[in-house]
């Protein structure tokens, strides 16, 4: 330590404020707030440190600056803002630089309300941020649908309206605005409306709901029968609207659920916002952080994140974890809350609970997904088995993979077929072909069991290394047979699915139900293109055994039967059955006078 830097920690104040710990270019490595600086700058350089992250912050550390304020809430709105500005290395930082949308309703006589990243402190109201673009155009397409808010870009004063500057347009006539432009709503009228708007951006659909209903029946009674409709017509859009809302608490208070799931440097945090009972916004922010960060100060890097300027604070928050500096944190949350805010962290088992582990399970997702995009910038791997790897939640990344499937028409020729995928690709010198052996008629399990039987018996044999990942093409009882067959050749070190072709659904080892992959999931394009890739090999093997088979029966030496006419009748019946079947049987395929030259001939044989 420089003696400039001990003269400083010796001379630290015992105020609140901000400190910045600064590197050798004089760069701003990282900055944090305190109650009482002195206390807290001076316990960087004490001997107890036992956090790796703190000794490596605290050997780069070539200087320390100073901001007092006035109260701890200052500090902590001062350091929240400097972090976003200066990015520091050593804390919790955003991982996008781009600021999120919100949604706008502006200040003035006739508000308007429009998407937007930039804020502006106007008086204007702000609603977000939106990190799914989707979810913020959904709401702006619903808003559009049910209240009529003037599109236009005008400022319409009273004035501009007396001396009718400006004319209606389009949106007026088509029932889609009520012309503000030129007095046809009053000022009074059209900001009802903008509050309702407000109403179902905060969430509070339902409450607006009861509103408008007794605002038809009150127009119903006053024989305003045309705006009774209309009102009628607008609650019918809002209870579509709410009915597609998830009911996630009985209790109807308004709550936000934080789950944050991290590994390493990344962060992914889910908010889920809770009003009414009902689950109304999901939000997601992709934080960096140094390695080792504690987790109570990664979920308050999260709410001081989130509950900035705009962001509505609910009565409940809910948490995997205290987080640090909580009464500080509540206390500015409370400045901000329209009712007292506290913060809930369940201990027992409980519907709060369910409502984290919910949450958090969004978070290790969307963690995933950010590991997934990592690893495929650095291109360690396919993308496709990374993505596999996540979402069959494999201990190893699949780069090896085995895949079986059967064939055969009525027991008749059966065969399978193994394919084998290196890094996603397919290898096809170490394709193998299985003419079933031990199977009669059509049993595709016993048939699974020969071929698994067969490959890994032989695999053990010559000491070669058991595929990644086994693929059967099959649901449960294809994928037991698989299982039952590696435990009786004693092999344990696998991983194995099954892969049914109905409704695409995944079965894993002692689990009932199918392990649902999202359609549009890398992962399951793979699994397919495996599965059809098996499939594919199957079927060409089979009809080449059929083929040749065929050629070589006892139809083909009838009179009048040729090759084209045997394969037909192959591919229905077996030869044993051709031999015994009615003329109308054989008539169906080949037709009547093909049918009685096959049936005399067996006749005339016996």
């Amino acid at each position: 330590m420089s003696d400039e830097i001990q003269n400083k920690i010796k001379n630290l104040p015992p105020l609140p404020g901000i400190y910045q710990f600064k590197g050798t270019n004089g760069k701003v490595i990282y900055i944090g707030k305190a109650k009482n600086l002195k206390n807290r700058v001076r316990s960087y350089f004490t001997k107890s440190i036992d956090n790796p992250k703190t000794e490596i912050l605290v050997s780069k550390i070539d200087d320390v600056e100073l901001i007092i304020t006035d109260s701890e809430i200052e500090a902590l709105v001062l350091e929240n803002n400097l972090i976003k500005q200066l990015k520091p290395r050593y804390n919790v930082n955003l991982k996008d630089d781009k600021s999120f949308p919100y949604i706008r309703v502006t200040s003035e006589p006739y508000p308007q309300v429009y998407p937007t990243r930039n804020v502006i402190i106007d008086g204007s109201k702000y609603f977000g941020p939106f990190t799914d673009v989707k979810n913020m155009k959904a709401s702006l397409r619903l808003i559009n649908k049910v209240f009529k808010i003037r599109s236009c870009k005008y400022d319409i004063t009273q004035e501009i309206i007396d001396k009718k500057k400006i004319k209606v347009c389009l949106d007026y006539h088509i029932k889609k605005c009520d012309g503000p432009c030129e007095g046809l709503v009053t000022e009074k009228q059209y900001n009802n409306m903008v509050s309702q708007v407000v109403k179902v951006l905060k969430g509070k659909t339902d409450d607006l709901i009861s509103e408008l209903k007794k605002e038809m029946l009150d127009a119903s009674s006053n024989t305003e029968f045309e705006k009774a409709a209309e009102i009628r017509d607008r609650i019918n859009q809002l209870e579509i609207y709410t009915s597609k809302q998830k009911v996630l608490t009985s209790d109807f208070e308004d709550k936000d659920i934080i789950s944050a799931a991290f590994e390493g440097k990344d962060i992914a945090a889910t908010i889920l916002n809770v009003r009414s009972g009902k689950l109304v916004g999901k939000k997601q922010l992709n934080l960096s952080t140094p390695s080792n960060e504690t987790p109570s100060n990664i979920y308050s890097s999260i709410i001081k994140f989130y509950y900035d300027e705009f962001v509505e604070v609910p009565k409940e928050i809910l948490l995997d974890q205290e987080p640090e500096d909580s009464n500080a944190l509540l206390e500015w949350l409370n400045s901000k809350a329209i009712k007292k805010c506290s913060f809930i962290i369940p201990k027992r088992q409980s519907d709060a609970k369910a409502l984290l582990l919910m949450c958090n399970q969004n978070a290790q997702l969307q963690l995933k997904e950010i590991q997934l995009q990592k690893m495929k910038k650095e291109g360690n791997a396919p993308y496709a088995l990374m993505a596999l790897q996540r979402d069959l939640r494999l201990k190893k990344l699949p780069k090896v993979i085995e895949c079986f499937d059967n064939s055969n028409i009525q027991g008749s020729d059966a065969v399978a077929s193994l394919v084998v995928f290196v890094d996603g690709k397919p290898k096809k010198s170490m394709y193998r072909k299985f003419i079933i052996k031990s199977v009669e008629g059509p049993d595709d399990f016993a048939s699974m069991r020969e071929v698994i039987e067969r490959r890994y018996k032989r695999l053990l044999e010559d000491n070669h290394n058991l595929p990644d990942l086994i693929m059967v093409d099959g649901g449960k009882g294809q994928l037991s047979s698989a299982v039952e067959t590696l435990k009786n050749l004693q092999i344990t070190n696998y991983q194995i699915i099954g892969l049914a072709k109905k409704l695409e659904e995944v079965f894993i080892p002692d689990e009932s139900d199918p392990f649902n992959i999202p359609k549009t999931s890398y992962s399951l394009k793979l699994l397919q293109h495996i599965r059809d890739e098996a499939h594919r090999f199957a079927i060409t093997f089979h009809r080449n055994r059929r083929s040749k088979r065929t050629f070589e029966t006892e139809l083909t030496n009838i009179k009048g039967i040729g090759k084209k006419a045997a394969e037909k009748l192959l591919t229905k019946f077996s030869l044993e059955e051709i031999k015994t079947a009615s003329v109308e049987a054989l008539e169906e395929i080949v037709g009547s006078v093909k049918a009685n030259l096959i049936v005399d001939y067996f006749n005339q044989k016996e």
